[in-house]
């Protein structure tokens, strides 16, 4: 079992013969004519691929070495001992990084095309370059960097929880100046019931950026806090990452006309698909589209490195991702969201992780005591999961009792009393992989991934029912 579980799993080379020519047709293709709408989006998506092919290849070549320079770990739910390399999203992001940075030339050829074509005239006519979408391209990449650094530091060195929770500013402070430096807009739309009270829109000023500072926070510790079964953490990327596709999609220019009855989730009118700068819900705005094909160059090669990734981190894994692939994957989502200006959107595909977060409060600030792996217990006889528990070594604090008592109440945990005392003496950890085995009993780790991976989607189609349905109750227009 040792050997079935840790030997890499085998790659098919019809994957690189067959994905390979695919991605150099996407990357040519812009070069051919006719010249499509938006020739960048083919060499992203060939580029894209060939980060999938690179990250199924490279993950497993590099194991040994990452083993060698001691970066490894034993799998905590399993019965064999093996050593699997760890700090794996190193690779992951390494490949990412290039692939953005080959990008960056074809994110701007059509600049490059008009400049060349300026100087080739006789009219001496000169075309001013878009600085301002280089530089906003260039911070986010250099977050991402930064990202990419301080998760690594993090495996290294294992930063305690209270030290790690402020580290993401420092990686967002990048992203902060470019929109300060552009006089990024800092109102906000008043939901409608408040109009009244406060205007149409209100200036948030320099609270803006805190807000853009913790959502950076949140959205690189969010899926860190998650995490503790095989798959886990890629797999929450890998969807989160695909619904924003999917919401960019939306918003990018179809040759073809049809329409998304949006009434049916109590919009107030529908969206019709049609021509070039036209389409869907950027409604006649480029600049709309524009933002969001920058969400897209940013979010195809990290969808194809997280596919790539999950086949070799799926149960039972043979390498684990470690906190390098948790921050680089928070900052590219905290990236899209401010520089695409979609954030409350983005919010809401975090809402299991929101979730997990709350329920996360009470032992994150020490309310219930914290064990250093809140994962769930394994039972090596059954093989199944089941609920792990903090234990009071002290009497709780009335706060505390409370917050425990109003959770059992809401079956979010299970909570033991002393027999003599009638106090609380143990609480099963606060995270939704126990919440799950609370309600629904032991299960496999298998099984237990494909359940949060199943809230994970059904959090999503809720979040686009919210967006783009129940979102026209509380604000009126298009909502851009």
């Amino acid at each position: 079992m040792v050997a079935t579980a840790t030997t890499p799993r085998p790659l098919p080379k019809v994957i690189l013969f067959s994905i390979l020519p695919i991605a150099s047709w996407f990357i040519v293709r812009p070069l051919l004519d006719p010249i499509p709408a938006v020739p960048a989006l083919y060499t992203s998506v060939g580029l894209s691929l060939v980060a999938f092919v690179a990250t199924l290849y490279l993950v497993p070549a590099l194991g040994p070495t990452f083993i060698k320079a001691n970066l490894f770990g034993r799998d905590l739910l399993k019965i064999y001992d093996t050593r699997i390399p760890e700090s794996m999203g190193l690779v992951c992001s390494a490949i990412y990084f290039i692939v953005l940075m080959l990008f960056l030339p074809f994110a701007f050829s059509h600049s490059f095309t008009q400049a060349l074509g300026a100087h080739s005239s006789n009219e001496g006519i000169t075309t001013e370059f878009p600085v301002y979408k280089l530089s906003v391209y260039l911070s986010s990449l250099l977050s991402i960097l930064v990202a990419t650094l301080l998760g690594f530091l993090d495996d290294v060195f294992d930063i305690r929880w209270r030290h790690k929770l402020p580290v993401p500013i420092i990686a967002s402070i990048p992203l902060l100046i470019v929109y300060f430096a552009e006089g990024g807009n800092t109102h906000v739309v008043v939901p409608l019931p408040l109009r009244f009270l406060l205007g149409n829109l209100i200036n948030l000023g320099p609270l803006y950026y805190v807000y853009m500072s913790l959502l950076s926070t949140f959205a690189l510790n969010s899926i860190n806090i998650l995490a503790g079964i095989n798959g886990l953490e890629v797999s929450q990327a890998l969807i989160i990452g695909i619904s924003v596709i999917v919401n960019d999609l939306l918003y990018l220019p179809w040759p073809v006309d049809f329409r998304i009855p949006l009434h049916l989730l109590g919009g107030k009118k529908d969206v019709e698909f049609g021509g070039v700068w036209s389409a869907g819900m950027a409604y006649g705005s480029q600049s709309l589209v524009e933002r969001h094909l920058l969400s897209l160059y940013f979010m195809l090669p990290l969808v194809a490195v997280c596919a790539g990734f999950m086949y070799h981190n799926w149960y039972p894994a043979r390498v684990f991702p470690g906190d390098t692939l948790c921050y680089v994957t928070g900052m590219a989502f905290s990236v899209v969201g401010i520089q695409a200006h979609f954030s409350k959107t983005l919010l809401l595909f975090f809402i299991p992780q929101i979730f997990n977060f709350v329920l996360s409060c009470p032992q994150l600030f020490g309310f219930v005591p914290c064990p250093r792996h809140r994962v769930p217990r394994f039972e090596a006889e059954t093989n199944l999961l089941h609920p792990s528990r903090a234990v009071f070594e002290k009497p709780p604090s009335p706060i505390s009792t409370l917050m425990l008592r109003i959770l059992s109440t809401l079956r979010f945990v299970s909570i033991t009393f002393h027999p003599k005392t009638g106090q609380i003496e143990s609480t099963t950890n606060l995270t939704i992989l126990n919440t799950i085995l609370v309600n629904l009993g032991p299960m496999s780790e298998k099984r237990l991934l494909q359940c949060v991976m199943a809230i994970q989607v059904a959090g999503s189609c809720f979040a686009f029912v919210v967006r783009y349905g129940l979102a026209g109750l509380v604000y009126d227009g298009d909502r851009r």
